[in-house]
């Protein structure tokens, strides 16, 4: 009788455990069905076509308006690895489509993502409006972009001599990359607990990194110096050679384009004061919209989530996209092409 009783304890516990995994299961599948349909296009960029994909709202019918997308650094597929679906899904409630391809070089493009300078990004974005316009599922009087750290210096060229884009949205931008780069040193030798003397060391290996760069030397010479270990590639080397003095501060006055700007105020890669700053000051109070996040990361979302060998964060991705993103966010981008992009 012993035995039977346990057995049958045993078949309700297998039978609760097995209703948490397909619960679970069905939890996941539903976080990650998103309330678009991606549709795979080929547009002739600058230099070589554009591997991209078209998220399309799945509601509604007729022409959709459309939000080109900025990658920030670093190797990016057209999605960001998923990172952009709850993205694409708040503009899809607006009533607008999303466009973002693979950096060159990456899932199948052709190039090399390295090989670019932040010119060559504009005219990327440049080279997508204009094959947008021509499509005939997009609006081409309700066109936006929206972009992300390095698109802070990709996107205000575009938006500088367009006049038609109803609307930027910039998240995390930078301003300066020499100033950038400082404050990203500083907030990651803060975050490690480093002395003073371990920051200064730091900053004396960036600032001969920089004499480096300001007199073009080449890759073996940079090699030569020992200054990185480990050192970057070579084409990562050339990367930053040629695009180090990018600044965006001339540019933002010639923008007359409405601009939200969303900054997280736990961003450890950008001083959200300086760009705040940098942005009210160049461009009109009228056409300028600052989103300061309280608990933000660099990427609008919660800064816990964001810290080292955070296993929730890992599985929050996974399981719960939309929970990554700080709560309000991604009802603010919906609320603001609402109202600017109509």
């Amino acid at each position: 009788m012993k035995a039977r009783k346990w057995i049958k304890r045993a078949g309700i516990a297998l039978g609760c455990v097995l209703v948490l995994v397909v619960g679970a299961g069905v939890w996941i599948v539903v976080q990650n069905d998103f309330a678009v349909r991606e549709v795979q296009v080929t547009i002739p960029g600058p230099k070589q076509p554009l591997k991209a994909v078209l998220a399309m709202p799945e509601e509604g019918k007729g022409p959709r308006g459309l939000v080109v997308f900025a990658h920030g650094d670093g190797v990016a597929d057209a999605t960001r690895d998923g990172f952009y679906r709850p993205i694409w899904e708040a503009f899809a409630r607006a009533g607008y489509a999303s466009l973002s391809w693979n950096k060159p070089g990456i899932d199948g493009a052709p190039g090399n993502w390295l090989d670019q300078s932040m010119s060559d990004r504009s005219a990327e974005v440049e080279a997508a409006l204009d094959w947008a316009k021509k499509q005939p599922e997009i609006d081409p009087n309700r066109l936006g972009v929206w972009g992300i750290s390095q698109g802070g210096w990709v996107l205000p060229k575009v938006a500088g001599h367009r006049t038609d884009l109803r609307f930027m949205i910039l998240v995390g931008a930078a301003v300066n990359w020499l100033r950038q780069g400082e404050y990203n040193l500083r907030t990651d030798m803060q975050e490690q607990g480093a002395s003073a003397e371990t920051l200064d060391a730091q900053l004396k290996r960036r600032a001969a990194q920089i004499r480096l760069l300001e007199k073009g030397v080449s890759y073996d010479e940079y090699l030569a110096s020992g200054l990185d270990n480990p050192p970057m590639s070579k084409d990562r080397y050339q990367f930053v050679l040629r695009n180090f003095r990018a600044d965006v501060t001339d540019q933002l006055p010639k923008v007359r384009t409405p601009t939200l700007l969303v900054l997280g105020d736990h961003d450890l890669n950008v001083d959200y004061k300086e760009t705040e700053a940098a942005y009210r000051a160049g461009i009109p109070k009228d056409l300028l919209s600052v989103e300061i996040i309280r608990d933000g990361s660099h990427n609008a979302v919660k800064y816990e989530l964001e810290e080292p060998d955070n296993m929730w964060g890992v599985i929050t991705a996974v399981a719960a996209p939309r929970s990554l993103f700080v709560p309000g966010y991604l009802d603010s981008l919906t609320e603001y092409v609402k109202k600017h992009g109509h």
